[in-house]
């Protein structure tokens, strides 16, 4: 029993002029028709597996009459949905809306229009922040419906324009939302440290520059007893100067005062337990690598700062924690800052420190606290600027290590790779220096009279006689006046940091010895 009735052939016969059909042979011909049509739709379906596809199309049925040789279906493919109406009169019969077209429209509507080429061309849609003003590129003046119209005042023309809205990405305003969430409500948590992460490495963030440093500005402004919150902006500001693909310095006027009021703050936190020492010298040493990477493009920035730092540490009207942050300030800017602004004003200032540090004179145990805090910063300060002072004229004692060759000579290895001049072969011939004990309160050995003695010895006897053996007489001559400033620059610096060590032995005692290293210590003692 076929599943496609008579009636449907007798139907067709009659569209294509049968009009005689018998019923015996429309009950004979449905079996058959159902059978082709069962064998058309099952290469059909073979084509869609082909295809990789679930679903059946109508080429696959026109791709299924061409394995059998059969005449595929006139017509077109659209992708368009096909819009079934409902036939009047009856419930459930519908059929598609084929409008009928006329060759004589189709012929005279006007030809559109020839596309383009495909092609690929590139412009800069901004340039250090800056767009340029590039047909590619929209205006960047406000549209003509928002602006105002011109009016005059006192005789004057005046145009008034409103701001241009700044348009960023849905990506970078959900990454944005999700940097201060992170930063307002998990500080310490994994993913804000994967988040600095990658505000430290990724290189599409500079449109959100802007807004960060102004989000850092109101909140250290507005949240200045919030200690974990300062620490997570100080944080988000070093990602974003240690990122590579970042202008920073487009925006260091929103940056720096709130970095330089996480330093010199009167108040920081609202508990007895919060560590601001902390927050104040890691901000320090952002201030600190901010001059050093822009200091030379902005002359004035250094000075500045360094105006601010001094001003708190010597207004005595400021208290402790904005003397330390002054002083964590001055000493990340370098030795030189510190030989210059600090050490000079140091024994005044310690003896104003000190009654503050004695549990007989100050009973707030707070204060006497934040005192020791201020002394350790100022032993610090002054103990790295001595240990690199030291370190500055240890070459000129310990310069050279011989080294002997196949053929006899005798090479002397310069460090930092410099040749062989006649200081150095004069100081190989001279005795290896002595510990010598003498009564005083620091224990100098005077420099000046023994050690330009051997000097002396050694130029006039082994050092001339070694010295005309290796090179020519015309530059042994050339050569004096060259090292004997240099030896004299040597022994004024050995004078100058060994009463500068002096003084300073006095003021802090045996604790200031741990920053001067082992070699060089036994040059003063």
């Amino acid at each position: 029993m076929s599943s496609v009735p008579k009636e449907t052939i007798e139907v067709i016969a009659q569209s294509i002029g049968i009009t005689n059909l018998s019923p015996d042979v429309a009950l004979a011909l449905a079996p058959d028709l159902e059978y082709r049509i069962r064998e058309i739709m099952q290469e059909s379906i073979k084509c869609m597996r082909h295809s990789k596809r679930t679903f059946l199309a109508s080429q696959d049925v026109d791709t299924a009459l061409a394995l059998r040789n059969l005449e595929p279906i006139y017509g077109f493919t659209s992708n368009d949905p096909m819009r079934f109406r409902r036939a009047a009169g009856h419930k459930d019969l519908f059929y598609v809306d084929d409008k009928d077209v006329d060759f004589k429209d189709l012929i005279e509507a006007p030809l559109p229009k020839a596309p383009l080429d495909t092609s690929v061309t590139s412009h800069w849609l901004a340039i250090e922040g800056v767009q340029p003003a590039i047909p590619e590129n929209a205006p960047p003046e406000a549209p003509s419906e928002i602006r105002k119209p011109e009016y005059k005042e006192d005789g004057l023309p005046v145009d008034v324009k409103l701001p241009v809205k700044h348009v960023i990405t849905k990506e970078l305003q959900l990454y944005y939302d999700k940097i201060t969430e992170l930063i307002l409500k998990k500080p310490g948590s994994i993913p804000f440290r994967r988040a600095l992460v990658s505000l430290a490495t990724d290189s599409g963030l500079h449109p959100l520059v802007p807004y960060l440093s102004h989000f850092v500005a109101d909140e250290v402004a507005q949240n200045l007893n919030n200690l974990p919150l300062l620490f997570a902006l100080m944080r988000l500001v070093r990602s974003l100067l240690q990122n590579p693909h970042i202008h920073i310095e487009l925006y260091l006027h929103q940056l720096m005062p709130p970095i330089i009021t996480c330093i010199v703050a009167k108040r920081i936190g609202n508990r007895l337990s919060d560590t601001h020492w902390e927050l104040r010298s890691f901000s320090a040493n952002i201030v600190a690598s901010i001059i050093k990477r822009f200091g030379h493009v902005y002359h004035n920035l250094q000075p500045r700062v360094t105006k601010t730092f001094l001003h708190a540490f010597l207004d005595p009207t400021k208290s402790l924690p904005q003397h330390y942050g002054a002083i964590k300030g001055i000493a990340a800017l370098g030795s030189r800052m510190v030989r210059s602004l600090i050490i000079p004003n140091l024994e005044p200032y310690l003896h104003l420190l000190e009654p503050e540090m004695q549990l007989e004179k100050q009973k707030n145990e707070i204060k006497r606290h934040a005192a020791c805090q201020v002394y350790g910063a100022l032993l610090y300060a002054v103990g790295q600027c001595m240990h690199e002072k030291v370190k500055e004229f240890s070459s000129f004692l310990f310069p050279f290590n011989a080294t002997s060759r196949g053929n006899g000579k005798v090479v002397t290895a310069m460090a930092g790779k410099r040749k062989a001049t006649t200081d150095n072969l004069m100081q190989q011939q001279q005795p290896p220096l002595k510990k010598i004990a003498v009564d005083g309160p620091v224990g100098l050995i005077p420099m000046n009279s023994t050690m330009m003695g051997i000097s002396n010895i050694g130029m006039s006897s082994s050092g001339r006689q070694l010295a005309n053996d290796n090179m020519p007489g015309r530059e042994v001559e050339a050569q004096q006046p060259k090292v004997s400033s240099i030896l004299a620059q040597a022994w004024k610096d050995d004078m100058d940091s060994g009463h500068l060590l002096s003084s300073l032995f006095e003021l802090f005692g045996e604790s200031l010895l741990s920053y001067i290293p082992k070699p060089e210590a036994c040059i003063f003692l």
